[in-house]
C-alpha cells in the first residue's frame, strides 16, 4: 500500500495527515488522488467506508489558495454527511491560516449562513437544495469554484435531487474540475456523468475477500406485534455498548425510543423532522456513550461517523437492497467483527434472502430462534444504561474554545476529573458537548458554575 509521502504534498499536509492516523492510502485513495490533484475529472465507484471522502479531501485543501472566496463546493445527499465530510477537510486544514469550511443544510436558519458566505470562505459541504436555495437568493456564487464534487450520487438521485443538481452544475464554470463518487451507477447519472464531466479518469475500487466487512447476519421471524419485545430480548441478549435500530417510518422512530427508554434502555432517536441543534445533541450523545442504542431512519444510514459499532438491528426490513447494504455496513467496519439482526416477518423473508447476498455482504443469514431469556414476560426490562452522561458548555469555535480548553477545565482544580472520566469533546460554533462519567456528571457541573473556561464564564448544564 503506497504512502501518503509519495504524494509529494506540502509538508504542513503530511503532517497533519501523520497526525490523523492515516498510516497508508487506501485503494480508492491510492488511485484518485492523483487524478484530482492533476486537476483532471474523476468517475469514481466506491461503497462507504472505504475512504472517499480523504480521496478528494486532501486535493482540495492541497490546491487550496489564501484567497477567501468559495473554491471548492462539495454536494452529499443529508446533513448527516455533509457533517462528516465538512469535519474531516477542517481536521485535513487544520494549518491553513484562516482556513473556512461552511456547512449548507438544512434544519438551521439561512441568514447566519448567509452571513458567513458574505464574510468570505474556501470551501462549501452542502446538500443540494439548501445549496441551490442559497444560489437562487443571490448569496452564494460559484463563479470562481474549481472542484465540484457529488459525494454519493446515487444517493442524492434515489433522495429526488436530480433538478437539483444539475441547476447546481449549470451555475458552475465549464472550466471546473468535477469529481463523482457513487456506489451504483443507474441510468441517470450515466446522463449527469455523460453531460456535465469532461473526459473523467474512471476508477472502480472492488472489495477484495479480505477487505469485505465481518458481518454475521442473524434473523429472527418476528410478527408485528411483538416486533417491540423481541428487540428487547435481543438487546439483552447481546448485551451492545452501542446499537443502532433501523425503522422505515419517523413515527416509529419516536415511539419505539420511548418504549425502550421505559424499558430500561438509553436511547435516543434520530430522524428528519428534528432541528438541527437535536440531531447534533442526539448524535453527540451517542458517539460518546450517553445513549447506547439510537434509533433512526435511513438518513442516519449513510454518512454516519460512528466508531466500533457493534450491532445494527433492522427493526424493520429496508426497502431496497442498497439500503440494507448501508444499514449493517455501518458495523464490522475497520477490520473489527460486527452483528446485524434483522426482526422480520413471514412476508419480510424471501426479500431479506435477496439483500442478503448482495456485495460486499454476501454472506447469507442465519436463522435462529429468539432468545428465551424472560420466559412468558411481554415487555421485560433490560438493564441497558449508559456509562456517560452529557454536559453542555456555552461556547464554541466562535467564542475561541477549543477542545484543549475544555479538558483543562475538566482535569483542573475546580472540577478534578481524571482523563478516564472524560469522554468525548463535540464542538460547535456557540457550544459544546462533553461525555462524562455517569457517577461525577452533577457533580461537575455544580463544580463549573464557579469556575471559568479560557478566562470566560459559560453556560454549564447536563444534558437530559
Amino acid at each position: 500500500m503506497a504512502a501518503f509521502s509519495d504524494l509529494n504534498l506540502n509538508p504542513d499536509l503530511l503532517a497533519t495527515i501523520g497526525e490523523l492516523g492515516f498510516a497508508s492510502m487506501t485503494p480508492v485513495q491510492e488511485q484518485a488522488i492523483p487524478v484530482l490533484l492533476a486537476g483532471r475529472d474523476l468517475l469514481a465507484q466506491s461503497k462507504t467506508g472505504s475512504g472517499k471522502t480523504a480521496a478528494f479531501a486532501i486535493p482540495i485543501v492541497e490546491t487550496v489558495r489564501p484567497e477567501r472566496y468559495v473554491q471548492a463546493l462539495i454536494l452529499c445527499p443529508t446533513r448527516e454527511l455533509c457533517e462528516q465530510v465538512a469535519r474531516e477537510i477542517r481536521k485535513l486544514g487544520r494549518r491553513l491560516p484562516g482556513f473556512q469550511v461552511l456547512l449548507l443544510t438544512g434544519g438551521q436558519p439561512g441568514r447566519p449562513q448567509a452571513e458567513q458566505l458574505q464574510r468570505g470562505v474556501h470551501v462549501v459541504v452542502g446538500t443540494p437544495g439548501r445549496v441551490l436555495d442559497h444560489l437562487d437568493r443571490g448569496r452564494l456564487s460559484l463563479a470562481d469554484i474549481r472542484t465540484l464534487v457529488l459525494d454519493e450520487a446515487d444517493r442524492m438521485l434515489d433522495m429526488g435531487f436530480e433538478d437539483e443538481m444539475t441547476a447546481i452544475m449549470n451555475e458552475a464554470p465549464g472550466t471546473r474540475q468535477t469529481a463523482l463518487f457513487s456506489a451504483t451507477f443507474p441510468p441517470n447519472l450515466g446522463q449527469i456523468i455523460k453531460r456535465y464531466l469532461n473526459e473523467p479518469t474512471r476508477i472502480e475500487i472492488v472489495s477484495k475477500e479480505e477487505e469485505k466487512p465481518a458481518i454475521t447476519q442473524i434473523v429472527y421471524d418476528s410478527s408485528e406485534d411483538q416486533k417491540a419485545a423481541n428487540l428487547l430480548r435481543v438487546l439483552h441478549e447481546f448485551n451492545p455498548q452501542s446499537a443502532i435500530v433501523f425503522c422505515n417510518l419517523k413515527t416509529t422512530v419516536a415511539e419505539l425510543a420511548t418504549t425502550l427508554a421505559k424499558h430500561g434502555v438509553a436511547a435516543g432517536a434520530l430522524h428528519g423532522d428534528l432541528e438541527q441543534e437535536d440531531r447534533n445533541k442526539v448524535m453527540a450523545m451517542f458517539r460518546n456513550e450517553s445513549y447506547r442504542v439510537l434509533v433512526a431512519t435511513d438518513v442516519a444510514a449513510r454518512g454516519l461517523d460512528v466508531d466500533n459499532l457493534e450491532l445494527v438491528v433492522n427493526y424493520d426490513l429496508s426497502l431496497h437492497a442498497e439500503d440494507y447494504v448501508h444499514r449493517i455496513g455501518r458495523t464490522g467496519r475497520a477490520g473489527k467483527t460486527g452483528t446485524a439482526v434483522t426482526l422480520a416477518t413471514s412476508r419480510e423473508r424471501a426479500r431479506l434472502a435477496e439483500f442478503a447476498t448482495q456485495e460486499p455482504v454476501a454472506a447469507g443469514v442465519e436463522l435462529r430462534e429468539l432468545p428465551k431469556v424472560f420466559g412468558a414476560q411481554d415487555m421485560p426490562y433490560v438493564s441497558l444504561e449508559a456509562k456517560m452522561a452529557t454536559i453542555f458548555v456555552s461556547g464554541g469555535r466562535k467564542d475561541k474554545v477549543r477542545p484543549g480548553d475544555i479538558l483543562g477545565a475538566l482535569t483542573g482544580e475546580t472540577a478534578g476529573l481524571k482523563a478516564t472520566d472524560i469522554g468525548k469533546i463535540e464542538l460547535f460554533d456557540r457550544h459544546a458537548y462533553v461525555g462524562i462519567s455517569k457517577g461525577r456528571a452533577e457533580q461537575v457541573v455544580e463544580k463549573l458554575k464557579s469556575g471559568r473556561i479560557k478566562g470566560k464564564m459559560f453556560l454549564i448544564r447536563l444534558v437530559r
